[in-house]
């Protein structure tokens, strides 16, 4: 017996909503990989005035094409098109944030990280309130994608950014 899907045909808004939420997801994937438009275009076999109309949600990249992006981009389809549910994945509240112990097989001792913002590869934004003993510290330097913002709430910490130590005090 055949099946006859019943689902009711996407609509002119949900084509957007999702263009939209594809060029998103492209440009942050671009981005945390160092791109530019041109790179991209080049390395994917494609004109950087259409990549540029993907990312702002103007026009839809062919199968192919797609394919083509996310292997550049060392990601997949469905990354691009996954759905997260909005309630979960925006805010932790007080007293129910998740803390993290580092310890010396995390690079680090005597400091923990409370998440204020839910981790998601998706997001291109990380917040963390980073609670460091007396005399903690971390094992070497730290490296990833983009970039970082401290606030000292109390206390003194001494950073190390590119070999140059900065005196930290609160505020």
């Amino acid at each position: 017996m055949n099946k006859i899907d019943r689902r009711r045909p996407e609509s002119e808004t949900d084509a957007t909503v999702n263009a939209a939420r594809l060029g998103t997801r492209l440009r942050l994937a671009r981005q945390t990989r160092g791109m530019t438009l041109k790179t991209l275009a080049a390395a994917a076999n494609c004109s950087e005035s259409l990549l540029s109309k993907i990312e702002n949600g103007k026009a839809s990249p062919s199968l192919p094409m797609l394919h083509r992006l996310v292997e550049v981009l060392d990601t997949n389809i469905g990354w691009m098109f996954e759905q997260v549910d909005d309630d979960e994945a925006i805010v932790f509240r007080a007293g129910a944030r998740p803390l993290i112990a580092l310890d010396a097989l995390r690079r680090g001792e005597g400091i923990s990280l409370e998440r204020i913002i839910p981790y998601s590869p998706g997001h291109l934004l990380q917040c963390n309130i980073h609670h460091i003993e007396a005399e903690g510290s971390s094992e070497g330097p730290i490296q990833h994608a983009g970039e970082e913002v401290g606030y000292v709430l109390a206390g003194r910490i001494e950073l190390i950014v590119d070999g140059k130590s900065h005196a930290l005090a609160t505020g």
